[in-house]
């Protein structure tokens, strides 16, 4: 198994991986599909089914899927360009995709939201679809976004969705306990040999580039967070409250009487400044997913301000650690909240994060599988149920807690020697099988939960 850093964490928009960078890249990957075939299509359809369907319009799926068939693609995307891009579609009902002719699209009637029709695969199913002149369906194709911004076709899916083809690495490890024993036969750490497996495919200077650069937008999001305040987009009139709380802390620092607990706060006030600016449709980078992009983020910027000791020179190991941890969870399991709830979202995202800060103070791979351990294990069970789809409530605060309780899982690993009575892998397949037990009005469909049950929403 080969899952590289550069697809666990990747540089997209908001609000939802899964909702709305996957739907984007399938669009962008059907619009390919197009160019290649031998005929030339007059217009375009789409539809929506499950997840995407129940909580699309609170995640921007509709606008991510119209600028994704507009020819829009996350490492390009410019806002201020899509916004002129939906007037002119609002005006013509036609979209321009590059080295395409104009294709008619009005998104009142060529993308449906279908609440009825499940698709098999997977609960973020879409159907993207060319027509010719007469409107008749001359190509289609099945995209299932499965978390992350990871998408794969319907025939991808069903073969497994292993596209990896690329040569073998040194480290192929797809279980903690191979990880373990490959750690121990090699005497690399997890992020030596995670560095390893990257080096095999790509060169030095472009993983040592491409973590600065994940790093560098994670951390320019906590400090846009920080300074903006006013009310979040969709309606539930939620108020940005990372700045406020960020400036109460700064004026607290100094006093003699601030209670120790505070530093939770910290810690809560970095990763809310990450997923405020996940709501409002910002640059966020999937850990792994937008949902819970900002569990890991804070917790870097928590050891790099708050840790005695810290340095930058050790991002790139963190990164790393919590790529190969998250690897695991992915393929092992799930990432994605609408297949196993917000266990699979947020619970990874601490998991990732916790064994992250053990690996850079000095913990063991046996100590950062166990931080690892703790964390995930203390999410297991947790729903996704946003409040009218829109990942605000509970999901801000509840990347606060994440972040806390991998600090505090870390701290616990490092108090140990490693050894601990229930492994990762154990933790993993039971929040595989609490995911495929979870009722799926639990699963992002914003049905059950919190969702149903705050009065005027």
């Amino acid at each position: 198994m080969f899952l590289s850093v550069f697809d666990m964490f990747k540089v997209g928009i908001g609000p939802s991986s899964s909702h709305t960078m996957g739907p984007m890249v399938a669009a962008a990957r059907f619009l390919q599909m197009i160019r290649e075939a031998p005929f030339e299509p007059a217009g375009l359809k789409a539809s929506l089914h499950g997840s995407l369907a129940f909580t699309g319009v609170g995640h921007a799926t509709d606008r991510a899927t119209i600028l994704g068939l507009a020819g829009f693609e996350l490492d390009s995307y410019d806002d201020d360009k899509a916004e002129a891009c939906l007037a002119e579609l609002a005006k013509t009902h036609q979209l321009c995709p590059p080295d395409l002719p104009k294709l008619r699209f009005n998104p009142k009637t060529d993308l449906i939201f279908d609440y009825d029709r499940a698709l098999p695969g997977h609960a973020n199913g879409m159907i993207l679809m060319a027509t010719d002149a007469e409107g008749d369906v001359v190509m289609q194709e099945v995209f299932y976004s499965i978390g992350g911004g990871f998408v794969l076709t319907e025939d991808e899916l069903a073969h497994g969705g292993d596209t990896d083809d690329g040569a073998p690495v040194p480290f192929p490890f797809k279980s903690a306990l191979e990880m373990l024993k490959m750690a121990k036969a090699s005497g690399k750490s997890i992020a030596e040999m995670k560095r390893a497996n990257e080096l095999s495919r790509q060169d030095a200077t472009h993983l040592k580039t491409g973590t600065k650069r994940l790093w560098q937008v994670m951390n320019d999001c906590i400090n846009r967070g920080l300074e903006r305040d006013g009310i979040l987009p969709g309606g539930l009139n939620v108020r940005r409250r990372a700045k406020k709380i960020h400036e109460t802390l700064l004026a607290e620092r100094g006093m003699n009487l601030v209670a120790p607990h505070t530093v939770n706060d910290w810690m809560s006030v970095y990763a809310m400044a990450v997923n405020e600016e996940n709501a409002a449709g910002g640059q966020v980078v999937t850990a792994p997913t937008n949902g819970a992009a900002g569990v890991l983020p804070a917790v870097i910027r928590y050891y790099l301000d708050h840790v005695p000791g810290a340095s930058e020179r050790h991002i790139e190991d963190f990164l790393l650690t919590a790529a190969a941890i998250g690897g695991l969870v992915k393929f092992n399991a799930s990432i994605s909240g609408a297949e196993a709830g917000c266990q699979a979202e947020v619970g990874s995202a601490s998991a990732m994060a916790a064994a992250g800060l053990c690996a850079v103070m000095g913990g063991t791979p046996e100590q950062v599988e166990n931080a690892a351990e703790i964390a995930l294990e203390h999410h297991l069970g947790m729903t996704c149920d946003p409040v009218a789809g829109l990942v605000q409530v509970p999901c801000i605060e509840r990347n606060g807690l994440g972040a806390i309780k991998a600090v505090s899982a870390a701290s616990l690993a490092l108090r140990g020697d490693g050894e601990h009575f229930v492994p990762l892998d154990s933790v993993i397949e039971t929040m595989r099988q609490t995911g495929a037990d979870m009722h799926e009005k639990y699963k992002e469909t914003s049905l059950g939960g919190l969702a149903v049950n705050i009065p005027n929403c």
